[in-house]
């Protein structure tokens, strides 16, 4: 375990040089990411594949793609930008991002937030009045991981579904759930979706086939996105851009959010994407949500950098999540249950992973394990971190595992 005094190692393997988890050259980095964190000291190997200890290893934080850190060349773009007061309307870099955005996602306008679940509650809140409600899904995040704000702040009843294993609710219940115009019931107001959905991409013929039936009673759609442009990337035609991906998933709902803080490594920042009419609507409840935010284009040009150059570098966080469910389903004891885009999710075996998850934080990898033994990859780890998070794990199963120190269980779904 690193030194709580000893500051984070910031090495990274030679260019050309062997990546000792893989036995191959190691790959080229992106010219934007940030210093890697499980990387090797130059010419050190770690004990869990074979070689001379380093004298310490920094942390491999698997935990979830929101724990990136600014790299250089947005921490430049931050404090270069031109600044004005958000809540008055006038911060040049704030408007810039939010007419960005609005054009790749091909909505009219778009407003700026704090946070995902910020974005997410002003959307619902936006479609929905008090006494209406929203279907979603059961695991879907707008319902289980938000606080129940939509139910707490704007009196919205969620209606939730049964999703199937790629997070897909029935369109039979969906039409089920619809409730007929009688005083009995709340009224049916929204329909909300997520892509990706612990990974999964939704595929283009349901949301056409769900927004359609949800048109055909009435209904208003709000997709969140917070993974939008991986659900882009992992999906886009060859040849076509991920800009123009979005603009196609966006196209099928009324709403989206989208999250620069997860993926596209941006510090802090949502976005909701709507009618003019929508945001307007939404920019009032933001306010009373407490997230009209001042001078902000210090983080709105956090989010600008990501989308001029963090979006296509997914792909190498997909790879990674791949290389990493390939090291993991050769393990005994473990079952990967899904490997989409950059989150791979494994079961453990009698009851082992909370031990699993101690072991793999004492030995400088940090996982999620309260819906599953959950790893997020992103642009703060590399091949070799991959390669340490196996060698780890496979250390646990082979018996060479010690207690980690007690109480140190990772949780938190997102």
């Amino acid at each position: 375990m690193m030194s709580p005094h000893a500051p984070p190692l910031r090495g990274s393997l030679p260019p050309g040089g062997a990546d000792p988890a893989w036995g191959g050259p190691a790959p080229d980095r992106h010219p934007h990411a940030p210093p890697l964190r499980g990387s090797l000291p130059p010419g050190g190997a770690d004990p869990a594949w074979g070689g001379p200890a380093p004298d310490r290893m920094s942390t491999v934080d698997l935990r979830s793609d929101t724990v990136t850190q600014p790299t250089a060349a947005m921490r430049e773009a931050m404090m270069a930008a031109p600044l004005g007061d958000d809540v008055f309307g006038d911060d040049p870099t704030v408007n810039a991002l939010q007419e960005r955005i609005a054009a790749i996602t091909g909505k009219e306008a778009a407003l700026f937030m704090p946070s995902g679940t910020q974005s997410n509650l002003c959307g619902i809140l936006a479609h929905c009045g008090r006494g209406d409600e929203y279907i979603v899904g059961q695991q879907a995040h707008t319902y289980r991981y938000e606080g129940g704000g939509a139910a707490v702040f704007g009196s919205v009843q969620p209606q939730p579904l049964a999703q199937d294993a790629q997070g897909r609710m029935a369109l039979a219940d969906i039409a089920a759930a619809i409730k007929p115009d009688d005083p009995h019931f709340a009224r049916t107001r929204l329909l909300c979706l997520e892509n990706t959905w612990n990974g999964h991409v939704m595929p283009d013929d349901y949301l056409r086939e769900a927004t359609a039936l949800a048109r055909q009673h009435g209904l208003a759609t709000h997709l969140d996105g917070a993974r939008v442009f991986n659900a882009a990337v992992a999906s886009a035609r060859p040849g076509q851009g991920a800009h123009e991906r979005v603009r196609e998933i966006a196209d099928h709902v009324d709403s989206l959010s989208v999250c620069f803080s997860k993926g596209l490594g941006a510090p802090i920042g949502s976005a909701l994407c709507g009618s003019r009419e929508l945001i307007e609507r939404a920019r009032r409840i933001r306010k009373m949500a407490g997230g009209g935010l001042r001078q902000a284009g210090l983080l709105a040009a956090c989010a600008l950098h990501a989308l001029d150059h963090h979006v296509d570098r997914l792909a190498e966080d997909h790879a990674n999540a791949q290389r990493l469910a390939e090291g993991l389903r050769g393990i005994e004891g473990l079952s990967v249950r899904s490997a989409e885009t950059n989150i791979v999710f494994v079961d453990v075996a009698d009851g082992r992973g909370p031990a699993l998850l101690d072991f793999l934080q004492a030995h400088g990898v940090l996982a999620t394990g309260l819906i599953g033994l959950r790893f997020v990859t992103h642009l703060g780890v590399d091949a070799a971190g991959i390669g340490h998070a196996v060698a780890i794990a496979r250390r646990f199963f082979a018996g060479a595992n010690v207690p980690g120190p007690a109480g140190t269980t990772m949780a938190g779904p997102y």
